[in-house]
């Protein structure tokens, strides 16, 4: 990609105030070729209303923008997309009836002849490099059917490499990636950098905000609450700007020592590795971490323990019992429990309100004569809420107006209130602020105190070292080994996760 015409970019004074709710107080924001500024909040400090104006999706109520010292009041997409912004959203926004290469062109089609035809020949030939760029392993004329979350999120970096971008702002872009694919990505931004293109990088993953970016601007219910140059970007200074508190470690020991399996996963042959077998136990009163690179079968495995996935053999044992479960019905009805990596996809129906979204997997206990009692749906929500913390006024409202965080605690909300034995979180933070993060820590924590084994499956390297009891690794389909706490390290668990043989402690 050839240097870029540079940037200068200002925000001052915005504002933007929707009926009752002030998303944005006077907010100021700066901009400069060549420059990675972190943008940092809690879900709902204004983050994304700051980016949706930049993106020319919504204008502010006040306030201007300066793009090389030209004034606007707003911006409209077509004004974005000139002035060289473009975005990686953490919600993907691929069509996966599509090959990478149509994906990375759409709207932006090569055409040959007279007729104007797409000539997939030369796309393809131009998608190569972009992709090489992001160290992906798919080709221009890969399905996205195919692709995993990670190679998408991949294909939507590409994406934007393809726009010429001055500016691109990336929004939880390491949300799905593994450890290697996150350093990649941060390659691909000093890359970036060095060719004069600004990046705005929001993430939640503070370890990656301190090693990227030059400086760090801070929301806080949609005001400035400070700016952290580089040498000050640490990551106690960052949480303690964005919550106005320090924050507990993130380990908690339980109060019981775990002592009996509540669930057993014997010889366990999954869809895609047949010629591969997992064995592991969950304890009841534990927080079992599962660890591995992306690929490894972790998904697979919990989707077909909860019976929504392929299982090609193996047994599964509940309490030491022989459990049959060949459906989310049987999983359901044995106590076993499934929060999936996708909340928006596989765990709420974002239309529906939080009450029917916290009764909907239970719904018999709720009807009478084949009514289903609104009144008693609304009594076991608000229960939920108030015990969870669920940030909404009222529990009619639909699901999609609330926060990655707390739309995470509905989906909890949804087991918890049934008669949990086993729950497998796959991903419990993916797209979470630290402080909804501890939250759910501490509830995944309260969990294993009452007896119920927590299986928790993690990209985030420090959430699997900092909140397991015991950690499990995979590669492949297979389980490559087990650490207890007192061998927790990243070259441990990274070892079993390429294969390699640990020396004994």
């Amino acid at each position: 990609m050839s240097a870029v015409h540079g940037l200068d970019l200002r925000l001052e004074g915005v504002t933007k105030v929707y009926p009752g709710v002030v998303a944005l107080n006077y907010v100021s924001l700066q901009i400069k070729a060549g420059e990675v500024v972190g943008l940092l909040g809690e879900n709902g400090a204004g983050k994304s209303t700051l980016m949706k104006i930049l993106g020319g999706l919504i204008a502010p109520t006040s306030g201007k923008i300066i793009l090389d010292g030209q004034r606007y009041d707003a911006f409209d997409v077509k004004q974005s997309q000139q002035a060289g912004i473009a975005f990686v959203h953490q919600e993907l926004n691929v069509f996966d009836n599509m090959d990478v290469s149509a994906n990375i062109f759409l709207g932006r089609e090569l055409v040959r002849g007279p007729l104007r035809l797409t000539d997939r020949k030369a796309m393809n030939k131009m998608a190569e490099p972009l992709i090489e760029r992001v160290g992906a392993p798919f080709k221009p004329d890969t399905p996205v059917s195919t692709l995993s979350l990670a190679e998408c999120q991949l294909l939507e970096i590409a994406k934007a490499l393809s726009m010429n971008a001055r500016l691109v702002i990336m929004d939880e872009p390491t949300s799905s990636l593994t450890l290697s694919e996150t350093n990649m990505l941060l390659k691909v931004i000093a890359d970036l950098k060095a060719q004069g293109i600004a990046v705005i990088y929001i993430s939640h993953r503070l370890s990656e905000v301190e090693e990227c970016v030059d400086r760090a601007v801070v929301l806080r219910d949609g005001h400035n609450v400070g700016v952290l140059e580089r040498q000050a970007v640490t990551h106690d200074a960052m949480i303690r700007m964005m919550i106005g508190r320090e924050l507990k470690a993130l380990y908690t020991p339980p109060s019981v020592p775990a002592t009996k399996p509540v669930l057993s996963v014997k010889s366990f042959t999954i869809k895609g590795k047949p010629d591969r077998t997992a064995s592991f136990d969950v304890m009841a009163g534990e927080i079992l971490g599962v660890a591995g690179l992306i690929g490894a079968g972790r998904t697979d495995l919990a989707e077909a323990i909860f019976g929504v996935g392929d299982k090609l053999g193996g047994d599964i044992l509940i309490d030491g019992k022989q459990t049959e479960i060949n459906s989310p019905a049987d999983a359901i009805a044995a106590g076993l429990y499934l929060v999936p990596e996708d909340r928006k996809l596989a765990g709420l129906i974002l239309e529906f309100p939080t009450l029917e979204n916290v009764t909907m997997a239970n719904l018999p206990a709720y009807t009478s004569r084949g009514l289903v009692s609104q009144k008693r749906q609304i009594a076991v929500a608000e229960s939920q809420r108030s015990a969870l913390s669920i940030k909404t006024h009222d529990v009619r409202r639909a699901a999609n107006e609330m926060s990655g965080g707390n739309q995470q605690k509905v989906v909890l909300a949804k087991w918890l209130s049934m008669d949990p034995k086993v729950i497998i979180f796959d991903e419990p933070t993916r797209g979470i602020d630290v402080g909804a993060k501890a939250e759910i820590y501490g509830l995944m924590r309260s969990l294993a105190d009452r007896g119920v084994g927590v299986m928790m499956i993690s990209s985030d390297m420090e959430e699997v070292i900092g909140v397991s009891d015991r950690i499990v690794v995979m590669k492949d389909g297979l389980i490559t080994g087990e650490l207890p706490r007192f061998r927790f390290s990243e070259s441990n668990v990274l070892n079993l996760a390429v294969g390699k043989v640990l020396e004994e402690a």
